[in-house]
């Protein structure tokens, strides 16, 4: 689903300028970009872009796990939260005089403007925005737009080893992000300026058995029918018996396990809300013929 390109939104230009692509497939969840956030904010003033941020209740970023599936066929999935910057922000249409947007794309909440403005925590609908109950203020990611002013990335993109977070000029992203999704695609009228690539979708998995000669069944061809969609594919499972679907689209599936000398065998698997471990698909000898 290609549902963030940059597009006029809401009667608005098209803005050009800095942006955020992040790499589902290269984050390991260290989460070195929420401790990175953490370091260069609290206690730190960066005015005039934010005032410090508190020791605890705040992430301005945040990395958010998820645990898939079931054992022993189980997947963990990370998720980078953060503010999207939008092109038509909501915040800014709740507060135009408190939220601006830089000519770079980075929008911010003027800390001395805001002041007071509780309100602008429910305007984002990503939870982006923070209440500071100490200086009564609405905060949230600044884009660390001291440090771009300098000519240095955001410390959350800085520390990341392995490259799941990038920040810099659009034109520059141009191919990752006609390959993007939004965090939410319910939402791509908004214009979020934070792109992610390969996003988790949905994974059905199992082994075939056979319990006769208790052992597993290696090279046996396993295929996917979505019952909604009428999509097929297909694969053979490896030498622990073990087959995984993965990406695959959230919907009802039926999956066959055939093999040569044994039956074939279907199961029903709903990935419709969750990923789905089969289990055991327990083959049995033909015995007809």
């Amino acid at each position: 689903m290609r549902a963030c390109r940059n597009v006029a939104h809401r009667g608005r230009s098209v803005i050009m300028g800095k942006v955020f692509v992040y790499d589902h497939a290269k984050c390991n969840g260290c989460r070195n970009c929420q401790i990175a956030c953490k370091d260069e904010h609290v206690d730190n003033d960066w005015a005039p872009y934010a005032a410090p941020q508190p020791d605890t209740g705040h992430f301005w970023c945040r990395i958010d796990e998820e645990v898939r599936g079931s054992v022993p066929k189980v997947k963990v999935s990370y998720t980078l939260r953060m503010c999207n910057h939008c092109a038509s922000a909501p915040c800014m249409e709740a507060a135009p005089e408190a939220v601006y947007r830089r000519e770079d794309g980075l929008v911010i909440v003027d800390p001395g403007k805001a002041k007071g403005m509780r309100e602008l925590v429910e305007a984002c609908p990503y939870g982006a925005i923070f209440y500071n109950e100490e200086l009564g203020l609405p905060q949230k990611c600044t884009g660390c737009a001291h440090l771009v002013d300098a000519g240095e990335l955001p410390h959350c993109v800085d520390v990341c080893p392995h490259g799941a977070i990038r920040f810099g000029d659009e034109g520059d992203f141009a191919a990752e992000i006609a390959a993007a999704e939004c965090i939410d695609p319910g939402r791509a009228s908004d214009g979020p300026r934070v792109y992610y690539l390969n996003k988790p979708r949905r994974f059905v998995a199992g082994i075939a058995v056979d319990l006769e000669a208790d052992e597993v069944v290696s090279g046996a061809r396993g295929t996917l029918e979505g019952l909604s969609s009428g999509s097929v594919a297909s694969l053979e499972t490896d030498e622990f018996g073990d087959f995984w679907f993965d990406q695959v689209a959230a919907e009802p599936y039926r999956v066959y396990v055939e093999a040569d000398g044994y039956l074939t065998r279907a199961v029903e698997a709903d990935a419709t809300e969750r990923d789905v471990n089969v289990g055991p698909v327990e083959l049995f000898a033909n015995q007809i013929g």
